[in-house]
């Protein structure tokens, strides 16, 4: 999955070097949706979880203060020693970490009271074979909880805005698969033998310049992602509110399983 030329081996050297960023990210540390999956852990405490594409390890952050074990799982060997040194620094010494592929995950069947995954799946080569390893490493009664930038789910405007979103996140990392619509996540889900629920939506607000400092973006792609934002239509520029410095509003979808 991550031989050279692979897109397992671009979402390496994308984000391998970047791992300190994504923990020291606010955009990743912060949010409505953070907040709303620690106060679940707080109400429930599970017992096992599973931080599935941990990134910098914000979910595992969240819940470990509620939770009897966290495994934060990524496939950036570079990114889980940054959480692990985090984990460290807090003092949260019930988090684990794991190397491995949303699509292959090397735990047992129904090891989990809650699997949590926040801003990775869109980076998974296939949704489908993702979720179906969520799902079997759930326990019987436990959650899954599903966050991430979903296509805009707007009547009349789906396939315009749809392809703005996706041409801009691929411009500045070509790593990125796809933002999915809720209508595709829950199709997924279920196919993958979730039930989930209705999802929930939330704005976030992307600073320009961190966001493509965050991902180290060449000057020629972030010009050219400028002026695709300078000649957006107005029904793009209003969605996305983007501002004279670039920075513009994405959808962020919960989906509770």
């Amino acid at each position: 999955m991550s031989g050279a030329g692979t897109h397992g081996a671009l979402v390496q050297k994308q984000f391998s070097p970047r791992a300190a960023s994504y923990v020291a990210s606010l955009v990743h540390a912060q949010g409505e949706d953070l907040e709303r999956l620690a106060a679940w852990a707080r109400q429930h405490h599970p017992g096992d979880v599973l931080d599935l594409g941990c990134g910098g390890g914000h979910v595992s952050f969240a819940v470990a203060p509620h939770a009897g074990r966290v495994v934060a799982c990524d496939a950036s060997a570079e990114m889980l020693l940054a959480v692990a040194h985090e984990a460290q620094a807090r003092e949260m010494g019930n988090i684990e970490v794991r190397e491995a592929w949303a699509e292959r995950l090397p735990f047992e069947d129904g090891s989990f009271d809650l699997v949590a995954s926040r801003f990775s799946a869109h980076h998974w080569q296939a949704l489908g074979p993702g979720l179906s390893e969520a799902r079997r490493v759930l326990r019987p009664g436990g959650t899954a909880i599903f966050i991430d930038t979903v296509a805009p789910p707007v009547a009349l405007l789906e396939t315009l805005l749809d392809t703005w979103l996706q041409t801009i996140e691929l411009m500045r990392d070509p790593s990125h698969v796809r933002d999915w619509s809720a209508a595709q996540w829950v199709a997924a889900l279920q196919a993958a033998g979730f039930a989930p629920g209705t999802p929930q939506f939330f704005r976030r607000r992307l600073d320009f310049n961190a966001w493509i400092e965050r991902m180290a973006t060449p000057p020629n792609i972030i010009a050219a992602v400028r002026a695709l934002q300078q000649q957006a239509p107005e029904e793009v520029r209003r969605h996305f509110a983007i501002e004279r410095d670039g920075s513009f509003e994405i959808d962020v979808a919960w989906l509770s399983c």
